[in-house]
């Protein structure tokens, strides 16, 4: 019988996502804006977090309008040979008023073939890029045709212009059914130790079942985990502290993400700092593996009282 480290690296060797070079740690882009940097800074963190070994950037192409994106390529475009040691992610199908692919009177989500094709052209333009290393749709639809989803994908895939495809935040019936008509590479969706919601609703089970890696975002909830007025997350960080301890870790931030990597859907981690050290303590936390009962404790302070 294989013994229980042996199945869980088997069980990680069934990596979607890795399959088109993904890093276990991705870069994600949505606060460029903030960070107020020149192109030649922003191509310094990149260069900085390539040679951590985080290869993989998130991108949205509503994130600043899609002013994020323009940035990024304006910073990819002062050292081109950049572009093919690294895996840029995009996502499309949310349309906020006033959006980079038009005003709208109201917000709403659009999975058509024809906007997905052009949200994709749009998002190469920006960041100066003839492909998308993995495009994925933003967020459920509820007019979607999966069909038509499927037939936009498959072209994009047949021009080259993305890589692979994939969704964020469905349910696990949505990902299925969407599954079926096409293959996906993630369902990039929100889990923290405040946000459970992904193990309550059998999302890892699904995803884990379909031998595809979730990317996870929020995974310290939004920054939540640093609050010193928050009882929830005061009583996580003390018990992250201990852990961190015993297990010798740099901080109690890597027990912190070394909680979702333990778990057996192998999934990637969103981070989104413009300090290269934050993308350091993601990565400490692959390297730190948690045994049942204190990937439990965590579970057990984060609800706030005794699994069931």
């Amino acid at each position: 019988m294989k013994d229980e480290t042996s199945a869980l690296a088997e069980t990680r060797s069934r990596d979607t996502l890795g399959a088109i070079g993904c890093s276990k740690v991705v870069a994600g882009m949505w606060r460029v804006r903030e960070w107020n940097m020149s192109a030649a800074a922003l191509n310094r963190y990149v260069q900085e977090s390539m040679a951590l070994g985080v290869t993989t950037f998130d991108h949205a192409d509503i994130y600043g309008g899609g002013e994020v994106e323009a940035l990024f390529g304006d910073a990819l475009a002062q050292t081109p040979s950049l572009r093919g040691k690294m895996q840029i992610v995009s996502k499309a199908g949310i349309r906020p008023r006033g959006s980079s692919a038009g005003a709208v009177g109201v917000k709403h989500y659009d999975t058509s073939r024809v906007y997905l094709q052009a949200a994709v052209e749009r998002s190469l333009q920006r960041l100066k890029t003839d492909y998308l290393d993995l495009f994925l749709i933003h967020r459920p639809d509820h007019l979607a045709n999966n069909d038509e989803i499927a037939d936009a994908a498959e072209s994009l895939i047949q021009q080259g212009k993305i890589r692979a495809f994939g969704v964020s935040n469905f349910t696990p019936r949505q990902f299925d059914s969407l599954r079926a008509k096409i293959a996906l590479a993630t369902n990039q969706i929100e889990f923290s130790p405040f946000e459970l919601q992904a193990l309550d609703d059998d999302v890892f089970t699904a995803l884990s079942a379909a031998a595809v890696s979730p990317m996870i975002w929020s995974a310290l909830g939004g920054g939540r985990l640093f609050s010193e007025t928050d009882e929830l997350a005061v009583r996580l960080r003390q018990e992250l502290t201990t852990l961190a301890e015993k297990y010798n870790a740099p901080s109690w931030i890597s027990i912190a993400y070394a909680w979702i990597f333990t778990l057996p859907c192998a999934p990637y981690v969103l981070v989104g700092s413009r300090r290269v050290e934050s993308l350091q303590q993601a990565l400490d936390g692959l390297g730190v593996r948690l045994n049942r009962e204190d990937w439990y404790a965590i579970l057990e302070a984060a609800r706030g009282k005794p699994v069931p």
